[in-house]
């Protein structure tokens, strides 16, 4: 058994991460994500847990199940209302399309990698409906530190805007989407 001192476990990095240093790209929103102003980093959490009976004791047992907690992104709306649009397009498409068009538009393929096959995606394919995500988390001098990348990322909701006139402050007007997604990975740059 290696023996450790106090020394030995001091931190090397006494650096903390900022809320307001990050960046947040999906490929299906690019004008969306040019806005973004607050994204969280989604929970995770066991479910399925067992109790284990002893004749003294119940004893809780690990889950053997992962759940993440949805994703939320919080951006800007552009005045032609195009970055809004981008998630209510794909979430029209996916879920009532009125017509042939905007199926069509829901289930193109965006990602790079696979750019050649873009507009190719089918029904029985779902993955065409959803797209990669990557949430970097920079360092305090902007350089990239962490990053988190989910997969098959696709919106559940798309929150509404309120138009006001008594508004004075003139801020601009936000709305928050949240996604689901498989699962997401973290690892450091």
């Amino acid at each position: 058994m290696a023996i450790t001192t106090a020394i030995d476990r001091q931190p090397d990095n006494f650096d903390l991460a900022r809320p307001t240093q990050f960046k947040f790209d999906i490929l299906k929103i690019p004008n969306t994500v040019y806005f973004a102003q607050e994204i969280n980093l989604p929970g995770i959490a066991f479910s399925g847990d067992a109790i284990m009976n002893s004749r003294y004791k119940a004893m809780p047992f690990m889950g053997d199940t992962l759940e993440y907690s949805p994703l939320e992104l919080s951006f800007l709306v552009q005045e032609n209302l195009s970055n809004y649009r981008e998630i209510h397009d794909w979430m029209t498409g996916i879920g009532f399309p009125q017509n042939p068009t905007e199926f069509a538009d829901a289930i193109r393929n965006t990602d790079t990698k696979d750019i050649g096959n873009a507009g190719k995606g089918n029904v029985t394919n779902p993955s065409v409906l959803t797209s990669d995500a990557t949430l970097t988390i920079l360092t305090n001098k902007n350089n990239p530190s962490i990053q988190v990348k989910f997969r098959n990322i696709y919106p559940t909701s798309l929150s509404g805007l309120s138009f006001d006139t008594k508004d004075e402050a003139s801020t601009g007007l936000t709305a928050s989407v949240t996604f689901n997604y498989d699962l997401y990975t973290i690892a450091k740059l």
